[in-house]
């Protein structure tokens, strides 16, 4: 079965099976005289990766440029492991990213007090890039990789302060790792486009995250490349979505703030999980749609993700 899936614009998607599901992270190739890969997903997935690149007749060893949209394991863990196959590759990362891809071991930290003892099945092994593989990229600047095709890099942050999007000419497409949040393709299936904030900790910001949203509409691109997955053609749609469930979430957390308020952390976000939950289940309910199978599981994993963001956000605030 084929993982390579042909978006148009000489853009390829390689399904990477993040969490061993199918649709769940993506490597974006784009197929220029500098090939260039985008997001490498972790790496557990750098497998998939290398079978996607051979079924589109690519050897690895052709591969210029690696780009990260930011750090989190799930989008670059597997970054210097992808590195080891393709040796006349540079990684292009965030400036506040460089470090942590050089030298990954608080990120090691941090993913572990998030996933715990699920650590090593989603994660292992995380190598560090070498300094001189890495390169970084400002707001604003740019990177010629074909003939008419210019990659302009903009600092996006609001999921995470390390994240940059990548603006595409060729496409007029962005890839948004998850500033703009996780699309569900499984759903797609059933009807429905349908897109959720990611708030994850520790950098989750609601008012910077809308700022980036901003930024991204004034470009009026046709086109939205997720981490979390694939392209969705309707950009408002996307816009609409985060700009009703994101103030949901706020709401949401601030009310188990209130009402939980001398509960321990793991009990409020255990409460806070089951209320958004429940919120997109009967939302979706409304849509005649059930939820059942991979796409429950992995709406639960990113609801559990999101309520420890925004209970870490509102804690912060608080202070």
């Amino acid at each position: 079965m084929l993982n390579a899936t042909d978006l148009g614009h000489n853009i390829s998607l390689i399904d990477t099976f993040d969490l061993g599901k199918k649709r769940r992270t993506g490597s974006y190739v784009l197929h220029e005289e500098e090939l260039t890969i985008i997001e490498t997903s972790a790496s557990p997935s750098i497998p998939y990766v290398l079978k996607g690149l051979d079924e589109l007749g690519i050897d690895p060893k052709q591969v210029k440029n690696i780009i990260v949209t930011h750090i989190h394991l799930d989008h670059a863990g597997g970054a210097g492991l992808l590195l080891t196959s393709c040796p006349n590759a540079k990684v292009i990362v965030h400036p506040r990213g460089k470090r942590h891809l050089a030298d990954p071991a608080k990120l090691i930290l941090g993913a572990k007090a998030v996933y715990g003892e699920q650590f090593d099945a989603l994660f292992h092994p995380i190598l560090p890039v070498p300094e001189e593989r890495l390169i970084i990229k400002e707001d604003g600047e740019t990177l010629q990789i074909g003939e008419g095709r210019i990659l302009t890099f903009l600092d996006t942050p609001g999921h995470a302060k390390h994240h940059f999007s990548i603006h595409d000419s060729k496409s007029n497409g962005i890839f948004t790792g998850d500033t703009i949040g996780v699309s569900y393709p499984q759903l797609f299936d059933m009807g429905l486009e349908f897109f959720l904030p990611s708030t994850s900790p520790n950098q989750f910001d609601p008012h910077v995250m809308l700022e980036s949203m901003e930024k991204i509409k004034a470009l009026a691109v046709e086109r939205i490349f997720f981490g979390h997955y694939g392209m969705s053609a309707n950009p408002s749609h996307v816009y609409e979505q985060i700009q009703y469930w994101l103030p949901i979430f706020i709401a949401s957390g601030e009310k188990v703030m209130s009402e939980r308020s001398s509960d321990s952390i793991a009990l409020k976000q255990q409460a806070l999980f089951r209320l958004l939950f429940d919120q997109v289940s009967h939302y979706l309910a409304e849509k005649n749609i059930s939820l059942e199978g991979d796409i429950t599981d992995i709406i639960q994993l990113d609801l559990s993700v999101c309520s420890m963001g925004i209970l870490d956000y509102l804690e912060k605030k608080s202070r």
